[in-house]
């Protein structure tokens, strides 16, 4: 689910808080979106696919720091539209990002991405349990 910086949902009111409402107004600049996603697995496959329409290949960040799969990115919107003139407003423009705890180790050298259609989809490989192999210097 993506969040709106004016509309960050859990913002939890304090006595500090001037008015009872003045939480419809709070927006923190380290607020991002967060990534909807699906997570699969297909035998020896883990398959992780999200909707990221608008979004270019070159605006996205994918990395992987031992079980964690990290997908970071930004989506513009390429006109300026005032506060007031939206009737709607539920798509999400800015910063996204979303943290993977993946259920299996993986092969860190066999990863794929592919974006197409709006659609992107991360294909990871499972390393064997246990299994490590070790070479013998001579």
């Amino acid at each position: 689910m993506f969040f709106s910086k004016k509309n960050s949902p859990a913002r939890i009111m304090t006595d500090e808080d001037e008015t009872a409402d003045s939480w419809l107004n709070y927006e923190s600049p380290e607020t991002e979106g967060q990534l909807a996603i699906d997570v699969y697995q297909r035998g020896k496959k883990i398959i992780i696919k999200s909707t990221i329409a608008g979004v270019k290949p070159e605006d996205l960040k994918i990395s992987l720091h031992h079980d964690l799969l990290n997908i970071k990115g930004h989506r513009s919107l390429n006109q300026e539209i005032k506060d007031e003139d939206y009737l709607y407003r539920e798509c999400y423009w800015g910063s996204f990002s979303r943290s993977i705890i993946l259920p299996a180790e993986v092969d860190s050298k066999k990863i794929e991405a592919e974006l197409e259609n709006g659609v992107l989809t991360i294909t990871l490989y499972k390393n064997e349990p246990g299994k490590i192999e070790i070479k013998i210097k001579d």
